[in-house]
């Protein structure tokens, strides 16, 4: 038991000399065992299979001969076509933007989504491992363990550790490389310079100086310790990975299928919300919306590479968008972006000869599925992925990467092609601010909520008080060691000689509580909604409510039971709904799933919404050092209980593993972000049931990065650019050094 690896390596032996006994220890294997060999099958997957027991299951199992072990033998077929035809080489850059692998990657994850049994779906994922692109491998079991039932409860490692050249500046490898290269050797002037560090338990740390002006283009980058952060990119890649939307509907549950694609549209314009409110808190202004016919002003230097040594291609500023080849790809954007403009107009569409209504509050779903999805044909052909229906990429095949006209393998994909990286580029929230419009649109022809529906009788909203709200950068270790190249040695030992953190900086925020009072003359289920959004534009003139409402954030969404009299509701922020705190490092996880005896109790206390969790730092904007106005919302309405609902979900006492579920407000038949969805008559949407709160943020300005370049030099915001270094001991006075890390690893301990 100490050791669930001894058991592990056996398989080898048991898969060439006794199958059967082989598949009863799969069969056997409990959700620790199955989690300790998830996390075998992800581990350095750039490099050759260093796990014996992975490579003799992978060689000893054959797809073709054992057809009867999958639900469905017609995704085996298209499988070993696809397959005998030729897929995606080992080592090329895997994208979902193309056609082609889009089409192989889906036929993958069908053959290990259709496993009948664990055993049958491990098998197959180990031979992916040996022989397919391990980037498309990642991708289609980190979809299959999202979705298929007897995965529930295992925990994947974050994207950032598996393929962290999609996460890492190309400048902080290359030193690892460097650093490997020389085994360790270090040069303790260098080290200054370049901002490492050994610690006395052998970790090597690379700083990542997200000052640094060289990769600066314009006023954009300003933002880029929100748009580079490694959670809030993890959060948008996990919602793709559990609503992607090339996935028919059937392979949902019932919960996550209803209301789908209005939680698309709802997530988009959160993430486009919460950009704003950083843009504010940096003095920027509104997002511009992307027009096809200006060159792109603001121009992305991503500073990284791809594994295989390719640069992640970098857009200048005043980029001309559409160059002679593009002009086809714009008219069919503008085409498909004018027919659904009209359908929101007309009330309706007719595609694929199915009438589609667009009239009633309900018809936001078609309306997301007409933006981010695609139409099925009559079910003429069930795995049949039109991969173009999808809006978003075409538009982002402009940007760079012609996936349209282009079926080759051997391509460069941009960061907007990686939804691990999409975040990044300016232009995407440009995007989104487009597609978002026809949401706006759709919801400005719906009529206002009226004072009934707004109003809950005999409820109040008494007082509301909010602790003082203050922001900072902290540091943050991530580790990075996947991103450099085992030798034999260590190959054979399964294991890195050298352990590689890179240091990030990081927005955060002390921990506040938001403490609600309410009056009810009767006892009665609720649900309470926090928003938080901007009060003052970029001039600090007041936003007009009707203009402001997309721009609020939902902070928190709770059902709750009012008991008659007064209630006194108590909100802390780290326990506001669908967060996620730093995630586990992996190699740390694995220690703990040696010790830990109840896997249930681990999910609940540190894992909690380990993927579907937005991350709790960034929680609210940074703010300005004098303090910035915002305004906090809290309305309270009624529950209004879908149907055939499963309210144990939300039980955190029960006995199966714990349920990953995204949102409260799913449970309720209102539509998601009421009531700031629809377009506000001011007149009668004030009720006692909500209240609007001034709040202020204060971001507290550390003069001092850390305890400086190692302890050594102290370099104020990192920017030295404008500056000459003095090599007098008070060349810099009063400094506040604030050497917090805030983390599960302290690189003081490592």
């Amino acid at each position: 038991m100490r050791r669930i690896a001894f058991l592990l390596l056996g398989l080898a032996a048991l898969a060439a000399a006794r199958p059967e006994m082989d598949d009863q220890i799969f069969v056997n294997m409990d959700i620790k065992q199955r989690q300790f060999f998830i996390l075998k099958l992800l581990n350095h997957v750039t490099e050759p299979v260093m796990y014996k027991e992975i490579e003799e299951i992978g060689k000893n199992f054959k797809i073709e001969e054992n057809v009867n072990l999958f639900t469905r033998t017609d995704v085996v077929k298209t499988f070993i076509n696809n397959f005998n035809i030729g897929m995606l080489p080992r080592g090329e850059i895997f994208t979902i933007h193309v056609d082609r692998q889009l089409k192989e990657v889906v036929s993958m994850f069908h053959l290990l989504y259709y496993a009948k049994d664990f055993t049958t779906f491990i098998k197959t994922a180990c031979w992916m491992r040996l022989y397919l692109n391990e980037g498309m491998f990642v991708y289609a079991l980190t979809v299959a363990i999202r979705h298929r039932e007897d995965c529930k409860g295992i925990i994947l490692p974050p994207p950032y550790e598996i393929y962290p050249y999609y996460f890492v500046r190309a400048d902080v490898i290359q030193k690892a490389y460097m650093l490997k290269m020389k085994k360790g050797l270090l040069d303790p002037k260098l080290c200054d310079f370049y901002g490492i560090k050994k610690t006395e338990k052998g970790v090597y740390i690379i700083d990542e100086n997200i000052y640094d002006r060289r990769v600066y283009l314009n006023d954009e980058d300003r933002l880029r310790y929100f748009t580079e952060d490694i959670d809030l990119n993890t959060y948008y890649y996990y919602f793709h990975v559990d609503y992607p939307f090339w996935m028919k509907d059937d392979m949902f549950d019932k919960l996550k299928v209803s209301r789908r694609w209005e939680l698309n549209l709802y997530i988009y314009q959160q993430i486009l919300a919460r950009y704003y409110l950083e843009r504010l808190s940096n003095g920027l202004g509104d997002i511009t919306t992307l027009t096809w016919n200006k060159p792109i002003r603001k121009g992305y230097w991503p500073w990284m590479l791809y594994q295989n040594g390719v640069q992640f291609p970098l857009r200048p500023n005043n980029y001309v968008l559409v160059g002679d080849n593009d002009i086809n790809i714009v008219r069919l954007v503008e085409n498909y972006e004018m027919i659904i403009k009209e359908a929101i107009i007309k009330g309706y569409v007719e595609v694929n000869g199915i009438r589609l209504e667009l009239m009633k509050p309900e018809d936001v779903e078609m309306l997301g599925k007409l933006l981010y999805g695609n139409i099925d044909k009559n079910d003429v052909d069930k795995f049949r992925i039109d991969a173009y229906r999808y809006l978003l990429i075409i538009m982002k095949s402009v940007m760079g990467l012609n996936t349209v006209l282009n079926d080759k393998y051997f391509v460069t994909p941009t960061v907007l092609d990686m939804y691990q990286t999409a975040l990044r580029d300016p232009i995407f929230y440009q995007l989104q601010k487009r597609l978002c419009n026809f949401l706006i649109l759709f919801k400005s022809r719906l009529p206002y909520y009226t004072r009934e529906e707004l109003y809950f009788p005999g409820v109040k909203i008494d007082n509301v008080v909010v602790d003082k709200l203050v922001t900072y950068f902290d540091d943050y270790l991530m580790d990075m060691t996947n991103a450099v190249t085992l030798n034999d040695e260590e190959l054979k030992k399964t294991t890195s000689d050298m352990l590689f953190f890179v240091r990030k900086r990081r927005l955060n925020h002390q921990p506040f509580k938001v403490t609600l009072d309410i009056l009810s003359d009767k006892t009665v289920d609720c649900v309470v909604r926090l928003f938080l959004g901007p009060k003052e534009d970029q001039f600090g003139r007041l936003i007009d409510l009707n203009l402001n409402r997309v721009n609020f954030v939902e902070l928190d969404s709770f059902l709750y039971k009012l008991n008659t009299g007064k209630n006194t509701i108590v909100r802390n922020s780290i326990d506001m709904h669908n967060l996620v705190r730093d995630r586990v490092m992996t190699r740390d996880l694995w220690k703990k799933l040696e010790s830990v005896t109840d896997m249930r109790d681990l999910l609940m206390k540190d894992l909690r919404n380990y993927h579907t969790g937005f991350p709790t730092r960034l929680l609210l904007p940074k703010g300005r050092v004098g303090g910035m106005n915002f305004l906090l919302y809290v309305i309270v309405t009624p529950l209004k209980l879908v149907d055939n609902v499963d309210m144990s979900i939300l039980d955190t006492n029960r006995k199966d593993l714990v349920v990953d579920f995204r949102s409260t407000v799913l449970l309720d038949k209102m539509p998601l972000g009421f009531p700031f969805d629809r377009e506000i008559d001011i007149t009668k949407f004030f009720t006692p049931n909500m209240k609007f709160v001034d709040v202020v943020v204060f971001h507290k300005k550390q003069v001092c990065d850390m305890k400086t370049r190692w302890d050594r030099w102290v370099m104020k915001d990192y920017n030295m650019a404008d500056r000459t270094f003095v090599g007098a001991d008070n060349y810099y006075v009063n400094v506040d050094i604030n050497t917090k890390v805030d983390t599960d690893a302290n690189m003081f301990d490592l």
